[in-house]
């Protein structure tokens, strides 16, 4: 059976763990990097780095891989906490991959706020999701020589990298000329992202989803709401539908999620839970994707709502 689950004000981790525990506890102090070209598109080498556990024998590991974000102007796989993120995932048994992809926002006089056409955002969200199935391809090629599971690939993001992973993740099975057959991501993970139609989320298309947003996310929307809050008027108005209407949606299908909402905060928190909630990213991989926990959890931090945006009961104080 299937529970819901709503916590407020509690921080917790959902399974106890033992000394030394692959995927939950570090299996080794030592993280071996390395670089790859998994693609060249419109002349430029697209490149991704490979966070692999030292002197690890598995040959068949789940794996994170991670999108960063910047508006699809700017932002790059190694800056900022990324780096430190992804060895931490890998200490603990994964295989961690960040991924540069095409910015084609980038040195646009409309940037990707209220003056850019909304079919170009799409144009640049369709870019993005390219990008992440061809590092995808590019993974599951490899997979010996990475030491992979290509059924477990789950996708995490921030900002602008979680509204491309959480329309990567909701697309059919692709085949990536597997003689198993086609294959899902294994599950999502989105700091601060949204989607602009909840409808590709149905029961086939729909993986384990753990959904970090602030209320007062100025940016990306928490509920469904214009992206940037743009005028109706502007070209860049475009509804996007963030990390509690998605919860609604899986809610509704009957699909396990974890919404971890936190109450006043924006989008400070596009990036903050690689270190603040890192412990709940690493319960959310082991319970949901690993174990296959069908569990709906809303986890509620209270704060201030200190916003102009629609204020929920479980936020007021």
């Amino acid at each position: 059976m299937k529970i819901l689950i709503s916590t407020i004000c509690i921080l917790f981790t959902l399974n106890a763990t033992v000394a030394q525990e692959r995927y939950l506890e570090e299996i080794t102090d030592s993280v071996q990097t390395e670089t790859f070209t998994y693609i060249q598109k419109d002349g430029q080498q697209l490149e991704l780095d490979v966070y692999t556990p030292a002197f690890d024998s598995q040959d068949t590991r789940p794996v994170l891989l991670y999108v960063h974000g910047g508006g699809f102007s700017g932002g790059t796989r190694d800056g900022g906490r990324i780096p430190a993120f992804c060895k931490k995932i890998a200490r603990r048994g994964y295989v961690a991959v960040s991924i540069t992809y095409r910015l084609t926002r980038k040195g646009t006089p409309t940037g990707f706020g209220c003056d850019c056409p909304a079919d170009e955002k799409m144009k640049t969200f369709v870019a993005a999701v390219e990008d992440i199935q061809d590092a995808t391809y590019f993974l599951i090629q490899n997979r010996e020589q990475l030491g992979i599971d290509p059924y477990r690939i789950i996708l995490s993001g921030s900002s602008a990298g979680a509204e491309s992973v959480l329309m990567a993740a909701y697309q059919p099975p692709y085949c990536y000329d597997l003689d198993k057959g086609p294959v899902s991501y294994a599950g999502v993970i989105s700091m601060a992202g949204a989607i602009p139609d909840t409808s590709v989320i149905y029961k086939e298309s729909a993986v384990p989803s753990l959904l970090f947003h602030g209320t007062c996310d100025n940016l990306v929307p928490y509920g469904s709401a214009p992206h940037h809050y743009c005028n109706e008027d502007k070209p860049g108005y475009l509804v996007l539908h963030g990390g509690k209407t998605i919860a609604d949606r899986l809610h509704q299908l009957d699909k396990p999620y974890w919404l971890y909402t936190l109450c006043g905060e924006n989008h400070r928190i596009a990036s903050s839970p690689m270190v603040e909630q890192f412990d709940e990213i690493i319960s959310f991989c082991n319970d949901f994707v690993l174990h296959q926990s069908k569990n709906q959890i809303h986890t509620v931090i209270p704060g201030k709502h200190n916003c102009q945006y629609p204020e929920f009961d479980y936020c007021q104080n």
